[in-house]
């Protein structure tokens, strides 16, 4: 089973922002990692249910991720992915069109609109799932009692606070 570190984006039915969105060219996009210098995946579109997901991945960084085929996996550090994180938020800053979206290990789960409402209302209010962005359509239906920020016009989030030391990083 793969785990991977990746940029989601949920366009809820909105096939054209997305598929504007995959075209972007991964080429020049070389991500800092510390000393390293990573790569993008193209990007995948894909249908989950009545939502269309956009994911980009970094290569050679997730577990076990067909994509990397036999290449070698990057040892990072909890803040060499940090810096990965952030950059591929700079990423998502150039979308538009998009429901929800969150960089991290497998971040999937936190981007249905119906999974938000019923099985992380808590951590929704609480402010916990730092690094989700959110329309702000969803946002106002969602209504969160934690203080979202501002992400870019149209879009709030809780602030992306990093990876922390685990059994997937090196430190």
């Amino acid at each position: 089973m793969a785990i991977c570190f990746e940029l989601v984006v949920n366009f809820g039915d909105d096939a054209e922002a997305a598929q504007a969105a995959a075209r972007i060219d991964p080429k020049p996009w070389v991500l800092r990692a510390g000393a390293h210098r990573i790569p993008l995946h193209r990007p995948m579109l894909a249908k989950v249910g009545s939502c269309i997901e956009l994911s980009i991945l970094p290569v050679a960084v997730s577990w076990g991720c067909g994509l990397d085929g036999s290449l070698p996996r990057f040892q990072l550090t909890a803040a060499e992915l940090t810096e990965l994180g952030h950059q591929l938020y700079e990423l998502l800053a150039q979308f538009r069109g998009y429901v929800a979206a969150k960089v991290g290990w497998d971040p999937e789960s936190f981007l249905d609109p119906a999974e938000l409402r019923s099985e992380w209302s808590d951590e929704l209010n609480d402010g916990s799932i730092h690094g989700l962005v959110l329309c702000e359509k969803l946002y106002a239906e969602l209504d969160p009692s934690a203080d979202y920020e501002a992400f870019q016009p149209g879009y709030r989030w809780i602030p992306y606070r990093g990876e922390e030391p685990s059994n997937l990083t090196t430190d």
